[in-house]
Formats: structure tokens, C-alpha cells, sequence
């Protein structure tokens, strides 16, 4: 693998930064540990409304994720434009988070992706929003990830 062209910085955008954004960052920070050019990679969420700015992720998120292992460990930020030219690669958890991410810029950023762009044909466009459902869909976001 050619290490220049791995990304320095991912970032995760949900709506709220409290459930699918921090669930996938554990989980990147986790992979990234395994290998050795990931370890220079930095990871982080934002959600694109301010709902939850300085809360920790959904308990319901942090239980999921505590079994299959990850810890959840951010707190919620609201994301900002300059994140554009800051990061390397936005991963939008969905179409409503991708369009408000380039809603903020008149520019056409190459580095903004769906996080579906990574996952086969099988899965969903849009990883689905679990804030107001049961465990069931915690679980679910946890296996799309």
C-alpha cells in the first residue's frame, strides 16, 4: 500500500454527533491501531447540527459499542466549514448530512465522500439515523460499519 496516498485525516458527519459519527469513529480508530500507516492517521466526528455540541455519544450507542468492543470517547462538535480544507477525506453518514456538508462552501470539495461509497452493493445509500428507535438499530449501524 502506498502510504502518500493513504488520507492524514477522516472525519465522520452525522446530524447530531452522538450515535453513527462517534460509533464510526471508534471503529476507524480501532482499524487504524492494526495497521502500521494507520497509526498516523487522525480521527474525529461532527455532527451538522448543534443539537448535542459537548455531550458524549448516546449511551445506547456507547452500550453497542462497548460489546462489540469499541470505546466511544468523543464529544459532540458541530461541524464547520474550515473542516473542508482541514481534513482529508468528510465521510457523510447520509445524502440529508452530505448536502449540508457542501451546502457550507461554494467550492466543489473533492474530499467529501458517503460513507456508502466505502460498503458493497448490498448495503443501504444511507446509513440509517437510530436516535429515535431501539437497540435494534444501534446494532444495525454498528454492522454497516
Amino acid at each position: 500500500m502506498n502510504v502518500s496516498s493513504l488520507p492524514r485525516s477522516v472525519q465522520f458527519v452525522c446530524l447530531g454527533n452522538i450515535c453513527r459519527s462517534p460509533a464510526a469513529q471508534a471503529v476507524m480508530e480501532q482499524i487504524a491501531i492494526l495497521e502500521p500507516e494507520g497509526r498516523q492517521l487522525t480521527v474525529d466526528s461532527a455532527g451538522t447540527a448543534g443539537y448535542h455540541i459537548g455531550r458524549a455519544a448516546d449511551p445506547r450507542m456507547m452500550e453497542a459499542a462497548g460489546r462489540r468492543g469499541y470505546e466511544l470517547r468523543s464529544r459532540a462538535k458541530q461541524f464547520e466549514p474550515g473542516f473542508l480544507r482541514s481534513r482529508s477525506l468528510i465521510v457523510a453518514m447520509d445524502r440529508e448530512n452530505y448536502r449540508e456538508i457542501l451546502r457550507t462552501t461554494s467550492d466543489c470539495p473533492t474530499n467529501v465522500r458517503m460513507f456508502s461509497d466505502f460498503l458493497g452493493d448490498d448495503w443501504p445509500r444511507d446509513v440509517p439515523d437510530p436516535y429515535y428507535g431501539g437497540v435494534e438499530g444501534f446494532e444495525y449501524v454498528l454492522d454497516m460499519l
